[in-house]
């Protein structure tokens, strides 16, 4: 009897999975390309499983290695950053009262609240490295030339909305270093010519920085910019897929593609490959957050000037090395640098391997990535150095509210970095 119902059920089963299979379009497998999961092509003529297994027989170029895995280091920071964003989004409240408490309520009260944050903030400095690092590679690879200008210009452009990101997001713990940092920035963009007066006046909604230009990052960084990423990413991926990997230079120009046959199957070789980088990757994230947590300072107070800046972001070093040493034409340099990459395809369209017989182009690539590590290192220097007196208005009134007065800060744990002290307590009448 117990056969027999064993027997039923798996004949059921069976029939079941074999409909599930027949009735499911094999597009879906779409998604596990976009996730990095899927190389080769979707041949939507098969049924599901066929069509998967076809796809992780799918053979890359004999010379993909581990540098090539640098644009998916990049994609799985970015992933990092998604989810711990929306874990931090579910208890930070974006208004000038609430933004500090609600910081101090993440990394005090909230369970690993503190990691998360720190992975946030620490994921945003790794992307920058490795979207950097991916971009040195394809550009001295010479892989931005036909037919890969387009997969070349969106990238540009995703680095753009990294730092705009970082930028946005900078901002929203609305502490002191925050708030100086930003202000310190959009002074010194609103002295570029033309756009920079604009730019800031949309991005800042007030003559100072205040509740409307927080509400204005948060609205950017959590709406505006991901739907953009979104986008982007999509087609990047798609066109990547479209074009494989750039074949190799060497003597007189471009090697021809690999033959197929020849080449490396994706799974197990290259999965695995990407399995070991996300492994590493995971564990310096957690590593840097853990060891070298993000402080939190002071609450944000537009009249008084920080005695330093704790930068905890590298771009910040570079915004502050630019604008320190150069003025707005700093920023201006860097941004025309960072259009002449974007528009190399354009005039680089030859077969020229040699670096040095490329000599404008080459100039130009070593100029961005230089000037930026260069004023990295600069930027550095500046720890120590406070804000400027001239960026406090004339006139200000009370101080922005950081925390309601008499609140009692929660106990932490022995990995939390410990909040700053209530700064409103001079500032109560008398019992």
């Amino acid at each position: 009897m117990l056969g027999r119902i064993a027997r039923a059920v798996g004949q059921w089963a069976a029939q079941f999975w074999a409909d599930l299979k027949a009735g499911t379009d094999a597009g879906l497998l779409g998604v596990l390309r976009f996730l990095g999961l899927l190389y080769g092509p979707i041949d939507a003529r098969l049924p599901i499983d066929q069509a998967f297994r076809k796809a992780l027989r799918y053979r890359l170029a004999p010379h993909v290695g581990w540098r090539h895995a640098l644009g998916g280091v990049a994609y799985l920071l970015f992933v990092f950053l998604v989810a711990t964003g929306v874990l931090l989004s579910v208890h930070y409240r974006p208004s000038v009262q609430e933004a500090y408490p609600s910081i101090q309520h993440i990394v005090s009260d909230v369970p690993l609240g503190w990691l998360v944050r720190n992975l946030h903030v620490w994921t945003a400095n790794l992307i920058v490295i490795a979207v950097l690092a991916h971009m040195g590679r394809v550009f001295f690879d010479t892989a931005y030339r036909p037919p890969r200008e387009t997969s070349w210009l969106i990238g540009v452009l995703l680095l753009v909305l990294v730092l705009a990101f970082g930028m946005t997001g900078y901002l929203l713990p609305w502490d002191q270093g925050a708030y100086w940092t930003t202000t310190e920035a959009l002074n010194a963009v609103a002295q570029i010519p033309l756009v920079g007066g604009l730019a800031v006046g949309l991005l800042r909604g007030d003559p100072i920085v205040s509740g409307a230009t927080l509400s204005r990052f948060f609205a950017i960084h959590v709406i505006v910019l991901p739907w953009l990423a979104l986008v982007l990413l999509v087609f990047h991926f798609a066109i990547v897929r479209r074009h494989g990997v750039a074949p190799p230079m060497r003597g007189g120009g471009t090697l021809p593609p690999a033959d197929p046959s020849t080449g490396r199957v994706f799974f197990p070789n290259h999965l695995l490959r990407s399995f070991m980088v996300t492994v590493v990757v995971c564990a310096v994230a957690l590593t840097v957050s853990i060891l070298w947590p993000r402080p939190v300072g002071d609450p944000a107070n537009p009249a008084t000037l920080p005695r330093a800046i704790l930068s905890t972001w590298i771009v910040v070093d570079v915004s502050r090395g630019l604008t320190h040493y150069l003025g707005a034409w700093g920023f201006a340099g860097l941004t025309l640098l960072g259009l002449g990459l974007a528009f190399v395809p354009l005039f680089d369209r030859g077969d020229e391997p040699s670096l040095r017989r490329r000599r404008a182009v080459t100039a130009l690539g070593v100029l961005f990535f230089v000037g930026f590590v260069g004023a990295w290192i600069a930027g550095r220097q500046l720890q120590g150095v406070p804000p400027a007196a001239s960026l406090v208005p004339q006139s200000v009134g009370e101080p922005m509210p950081a925390a309601p007065a008499g609140a009692a800060l929660p106990q932490l744990g022995p990995h939390t970095p410990r909040p700053a002290p209530d700064t409103t307590r001079s500032q109560r009448s008398p019992r």
